[in-house]
């Protein structure tokens, strides 16, 4: 009972110190919109593409898939912090300090779900006041969901920067990691119209499945059943957060 205790309030305490780092960062919570509100206005708007959803227009079709982008740029790319914490005396004392590898990476998940899920608040807001107007239970829902979606992505962010030791490597992987999650994954176009080999590639992607359920949860309309999605989404957060602990367990103090 004791060792539990003392798992929990270290998960708490490394989750508290994420959160605010994330808040003393104002910059960082502004530019990362750039991009998501540049595709919803030259994209949605100048572009005026198809939308296979009655009602709603190409704009409205791929606003959840811009809210997944802001969680997945902002909670994959969460993992370059490990590799800032290697360099400095933090990391050292977390890894002397009596708790499981386990524990570190639950607390270090945790935190950075919150960036994710602040990020897709702020542009939740936004689009309910001039894109897609939205009622107070559909915002509650997606943001459970957007939760759900940067703790998967923030333990392949994770995995990735406890195996790297190199800030420039990790962000040329992570280019290479990103946008072509971001592009296969449905958020721009349907999927019921893409080619065999688009839809395979599709439906490997983890984001995929994180876009659909949002586009369910907002207009009510998705390429595959939202129970399948849902279940697709806590496998991979599962099989993530495996795999971002085996990455943990060899993690090393950087000199």
């Amino acid at each position: 009972m004791s060792s539990m205790l003392a798992d929990l309030n270290a998960v708490y305490a490394l989750f508290l110190r994420e959160i605010k780092v994330y808040f003393r960062e104002k910059e960082r919570m502004i530019a990362i919109m750039v991009s998501p509100l540049l595709f919803l206005f030259v994209v949605g708007r100048g572009l005026a593409g198809h939308s296979p959803v009655p009602g709603y227009n190409y704009q409205q079709f791929i606003f959840p898939g811009i809210l997944c982008m802001v969680i997945l740029f902002t909670s994959i790319t969460y993992g370059l912090y490990i590799i800032w914490d290697k360099r400095l005396d933090f990391l050292k004392e977390v890894l002397v300090a009596p708790i499981s590898r386990s524990t570190l990476f639950l607390g270090k998940a945790l935190g950075g779900m919150v960036g994710g899920t602040m990020e897709a608040f702020i542009l939740l807001i936004l689009g309910a006041a001039i894109i897609l107007p939205l009622g107070p239970l559909k915002i509650a829902g997606a943001l459970l969901l957007a939760a759900l979606f940067s703790f998967l992505l923030v333990n392949i962010g994770l995995g990735i920067g406890a195996r790297m030791n190199s800030m420039e490597g990790f962000g040329l992987v992570m280019s290479f990691l990103t946008w072509p999650m971001f592009f296969f994954g449905g958020a721009l176009f349907d999927l019921t119209q893409a080619g065999k080999w688009l839809r395979l590639a599709a439906y490997l992607d983890p984001f995929t499945y994180c876009v659909d359920l949002m586009r369910w949860m907002l207009l009510g309309w998705s390429v595959l059943p939202a129970g399948l999605d849902l279940a697709a989404v806590l496998f991979f957060c599962a099989a993530t957060a495996v795999w971002g602990i085996i990455s943990f367990g060899g993690l090393q103090q950087t000199r």
